[in-house]
């Protein structure tokens, strides 16, 4: 039998691996909790679409600009009898306050784009609130009524932006189809772009300065209505009560999913 004679050399190899081991699984052990502590941070998604049995969708424009379409397009819609929703920029607002109440007049839903159009996620939370507020009051002293619905410009958001918008008892709304008409194509292109995507609970972002936007949107909302959907404000297609939103950003029912 061989016996291990422990020289000072070898206890010191041996407690030096020994070490090693500990500061490796601490090491390993800090990772995992950094991993767990950022899994635990939930993201905040606004709502894109609704989570609807019934065939209703949303016809949505965003104001930032000009207002040489404005009328058009509420003739056209009134002739349709269709109301939609107006997400307006405060610097909007206070260039064609005429226009917003003429909005608010024919029904529609307005809903806020913030005060300046700015990229909110690089404010700070004081920064958020103060866009959305300040819109808000302009918009309230124009119509008598404060704005329930927030769309983030560009689509940009960000965990504040979201928390900032609920804490102020509004809801995010992005969208689920985009008509592009922005980039100016044809009302066709619009036309099956849209009738392409659309399902129950979709919300159609348009803006009221694109080129082609008055000329399809008789195209899309006679499209919409053949396929036999309802169109109604915002406003009218979001659930009641506590809601979340899922890694789309449908709006599910906390009522429904608990039964």
């Amino acid at each position: 039998m061989k016996l291990m004679i422990l020289t000072k050399h070898k206890l010191m190899v041996m407690g030096g691996c020994a070490l090693m081991a500990v500061i490796t699984l601490l090491v390993s052990l800090g990772s995992y909790g950094r991993a767990v502590e950022a899994s635990a941070t939930e993201r905040k998604i606004p709502i894109y679409s609704v989570d609807r049995s019934d065939k209703v969708v949303s016809i949505s424009f965003d104001a930032a600009w000009g207002d040489e379409q404005t009328q058009t397009l509420l003739d056209i819609l009134d002739k349709y009898n269709v109301k939609s929703t107006f997400f307006l920029v405060g610097g909007w607002v206070d260039k064609y306050p005429d226009d917003v109440k003429a909005i608010s007049d024919a029904g529609h839903d307005i809903g806020n784009h913030s005060d300046t159009h700015a990229h909110l996620p690089q404010l700070d939370n004081g920064g958020i609130t103060k866009e959305l507020e300040s819109c808000n009051e302009k918009i309230e002293e124009i119509t008598g009524k404060c704005p329930t619905l927030f769309r983030p410009p560009y689509g940009d958001y960000s965990n504040s932006v979201v928390e900032a918008t609920n804490a102020l008892d509004m809801y995010c709304v992005q969208w689920s189809i985009d008509s592009l008409d922005w980039k100016n194509p044809s009302p066709q292109d619009m036309v099956d772009r849209i009738k392409k995507k659309l399902c129950p609970g979709s919300i159609i972002l348009m803006h009221n300065g694109a080129e082609n936007t008055p000329e399809a949107l008789p195209m899309i909302i006679e499209t919409i209505q053949s396929e036999g959907y309802k169109i109604v404000p915002i406003s009218q297609i979001l659930l009641k009560g506590d809601y979340e939103t899922d890694s789309q950003g449908k709006m599910l029912s906390v009522d429904n999913k608990k039964e």
